[in-house]
């Protein structure tokens, strides 16, 4: 079996946990942050993780990490 080729953009963007879930940062925290209240930004700040039902295609675009 050939090697399969990681996505770019998901290899920058995901990573797994031990028990095999899939942990993003949230977008939208980078710029234009003036419009965008306090509580808004200290909620973009946490970590969060993909659902369930995206989890399968998101562990294909990253088989080796």
């Amino acid at each position: 079996m050939p090697k399969l080729k990681t996505h770019s953009g998901a290899k920058k963007r995901f990573n797994l946990t031990k028990s095999g879930k899939v942990k993003y940062a949230h977008a939208y925290k980078s710029h234009i942050l003036t419009k965008k209240d306090t509580k808004r930004k200290r909620g973009l700040r946490q970590g969060d993780y993909a659902d369930v039902t995206n989890e399968s295609a998101i562990k294909r675009m990253i088989p080796y990490k």
